[in-house]
């Protein structure tokens, strides 16, 4: 047996894994040739395609002259550049960037952040909201303020108390009437949510109308507002950020995975000039405690940049365009088969859930499926009877009709 623990695996009823060679484009080989089509964009991190000759080539260059480099006491252009551009492409408001290596870290600064922000302030606020049925992060805090489950069952010893809000219906009525009530308590923080859509909880999906309305409760009640962008973040619901839709600005905003194309780790939070002045101050007990031995690594920052500049040199609008246009027609074609149901998209995610009696993340059918696509030359990970495609951008019509041509031939 091999010495790797992999994650989100269960050794004792997983078979071996395929040994990936080398990447390119849309996807990935393994060390016998065969070609795998990333169908998940490797974990919703690669945006432009694999080995994007522009990100290596800036990964390389800034190699050869900078590792890394500690960011307390100390700075680097492309750390200090790499901030510049994201202020200027994110939603107004946002004033400030602190860097991390993770979603999940990402989040955490962000928690972080938001009861520093009310302790500084005088303030008691402490509660913080979260939806049904969320995910953000696999650490101490981000499990907290995920949905409680499989995933963390034999953690909850130490994790924290949240408020749950019911997961948007329709109109989304039901959510924003509880969130009102908890909001007039006077003793929420915070509320975190993945903008429009619930990645690991299933690709759920809920309208813009409801992230602007989440909004206006917030600023009603003087409520920061955290988007978690980890995964929605760099075009996948079809504009930059999600909270775009809305035409919102989130008081903190948590970026990672695209945000190196999904070359190299990196993460940041941005948060709003009102939450960094509540932690400017001569009392050095203000500071804001929190770094990663890694943070703004240069040449990962190096990388973000070129991913940036290759994000404002493409038609990016035309692109995800075409790429929705493409998932749609070929959603549409299998929510008619009688064998699935709740068929529904976000820009350029598409996602159907398998009719099954066992449904959920433990559904046997998720396993079977996953042998099935690999059989099959695709790489997609149900999220129990959920079946989703989430390609990157360079994905073709041809290696769409794949991806789907596997969901359609699967047989139960």
């Amino acid at each position: 047996m091999s010495a790797v623990w992999h994650p989100f695996t269960q050794h004792a009823t997983e078979p071996v894994p395929p040994r990936i060679a080398r990447s390119e484009g849309a996807y990935l080989f393994t060390d016998r040739g065969q070609p795998l089509l990333d169908g998940i964009s490797s974990w919703w991190v690669v945006t432009h395609g694999h080995r994007q000759p522009e990100i290596v080539e800036a990964i390389q260059s800034t190699a050869s002259r900078l590792d890394q480099v500690i960011f307390a006491g100390l700075s680097h252009e492309p750390g200090e550049q790499l901030a510049e551009a994201l202020i200027k492409m994110a939603p107004a408001g946002l004033t400030k960037v602190f860097y991390s290596d993770s979603g999940s870290t990402a989040v955490e600064v962000a928690l972080k952040m938001a009861l520093g922000y009310w302790r500084h302030e005088g303030d008691g606020r402490h509660r913080i909201a979260v939806f049904e049925g969320s995910y953000h992060g696999d650490t101490i805090g981000t499990m907290s303020v995920g949905e409680r489950g499989v995933f963390n069952a034999a953690y909850d010893p130490l994790m924290f108390a949240v408020d749950k809000l019911p997961f948007p219906s329709a109109d989304g009525q039901d959510t924003l009437t509880a969130f009102e009530a908890l909001a007039r308590t006077g003793q929420m923080a915070a509320i975190i949510v993945e903008p429009l859509v619930l990645g690991a909880g299933g690709m759920q999906m809920y309208s813009p109308e409801v992230l602007a309305g989440l909004r206006k409760i917030c600023d009603r009640h003087d409520v920061l507002l955290i988007a978690d962008e980890v995964m929605t973040g760099w075009g996948r619901t079809g504009r930059l950020w999600a909270c775009d839709h809305a035409a919102i600005s989130p008081d903190i905003l948590c970026t990672s995975k695209g945000l190196t194309g999904g070359v190299i780790p990196l993460a940041a939070t941005l948060a709003s000039e009102r939450v960094f002045q509540a932690h400017y101050s001569t009392d050095r007990r203000r500071t804001f405690y929190h770094s990663s031995s890694y943070t703004a690594n240069p040449i990962a920052c190096a990388a973000a940049l070129a991913q940036v500049r290759l994000w404002q040199q493409r038609p990016m609008g035309d692109i995800l365009g075409n790429l929705g246009a493409m998932q749609a027609e070929r959603l549409a074609a299998l929510g008619q088969d009688g064998r699935f149901e709740n068929a529904r998209q976000c820009g350029t995610i598409a996602a159907l859930d398998l009719k099954v009696t066992d449904g959920g993340y433990l559904a046997e059918t998720g396993p079977r499926m996953r042998a099935h696509f690999l059989e099959q030359g695709v790489l997609l990970r149900p999220l129990g009877n959920t079946v989703y495609v989430l390609p990157p951008y360079c994905v073709t019509a041809d290696d769409l009709d794949l991806a789907w041509g596997a969901i359609a031939s699967f047989e139960g």
